[in-house]
């Protein structure tokens, strides 16, 4: 199945929207990655603090959802992504919100940034849409400054991730979006992705899971509200209550250091 990044493009003034399918990347899926994020950058000290105003990059923001909480941290931010509306979009509601960040349109193998910019990078649900994951991974490198933190999630290539890919994109009583948002075979491994990172110049300290922490039944009838009409997207989203697990057989959730 080949995967259909255009898509960001057709639906992307409509991010923010409860009822459109992009927004099943917010909901719980922005607590929970932003959850793990900010855990890590506590550990390693690295969250803003008294007038300090570290760099964070956003590598395909997107509508802005984690590029938002971010500069709410207290970071400077900075997003990155190929969808010119997708990029506007963010841009509107950023200053809607009151929020200064700095959106430009570009992609992950040539990032429109200098190097040695950022203290944080971060990519989510990115790798698995890219053409070229090493260059992305050495760009990546190059912006960070030395000792800097790349955050990263993507989905694990498993017979687990393959089953919820089909269902949820080509089974016609259980999809729930009507495009080819992923494409299993683009998927990676956690070790691939160390191995691949390593080779980059960026050391990977962790990886966990990143899944849902609902149980089947509330799953299934969310999905059910959602195929009726009942439920949103965003409800969908809430309601899968997605988070850190120790589970890793759908996504994968790490953090690595710059190396160079």
């Amino acid at each position: 199945m080949t995967i259909d990044n255009d898509v960001y493009d057709r639906l992307g003034t409509s991010w923010w929207d409860d009822h459109s399918p992009l927004v099943l990347l917010h909901g719980s899926m922005t607590t929970g990655r932003l959850e793990y994020f900010r855990g890590v950058l506590d550990r390693l000290g690295r969250l803003p603090a008294g007038n300090e105003t570290p760099t964070a990059l956003d590598i395909g923001s997107g509508g802005g959802f984690l590029a938002e909480e971010f500069a709410r941290l207290g970071f400077a931010v900075t997003g990155v992504d190929p969808s010119e509306v997708s990029v506007q979009t963010a841009r509107d509601h950023a200053r809607a919100g009151g929020l200064d960040i700095d959106y430009r349109t570009g992609v992950g193998e040539r990032l429109p940034v200098r190097d040695a910019a950022f203290d944080v990078a971060y990519c989510s649900d990115v790798l698995e849409h890219v053409t070229d994951v090493d260059a992305v991974l050495a760009e990546t490198s190059r912006v960070l400054r030395p000792g800097g933190v790349c955050l990263f999630d993507t989905p694990n290539r498993t017979l687990t991730s393959k089953l919820a890919t089909a269902m949820t994109q080509r089974w016609r009583l259980t999809r729930v979006v009507d495009f080819a948002a992923h494409d299993w075979t683009m998927f990676l491994t956690p070790a691939e992705l160390v191995g691949r990172m390593r080779m980059q110049g960026m050391v990977v300290q962790e990886t966990v899971g990143l899944g849902p922490r609902a149980g089947w039944t509330t799953m299934g009838a969310s999905l059910l509200r959602l195929r009726r009409g009942r439920f949103t997207y965003r409800q969908v989203s809430d309601r899968f209550d997605m988070g850190q697990t120790r589970n890793r057989s759908l996504f994968t959730m790490g953090f690595a250091l710059n190396v160079g």
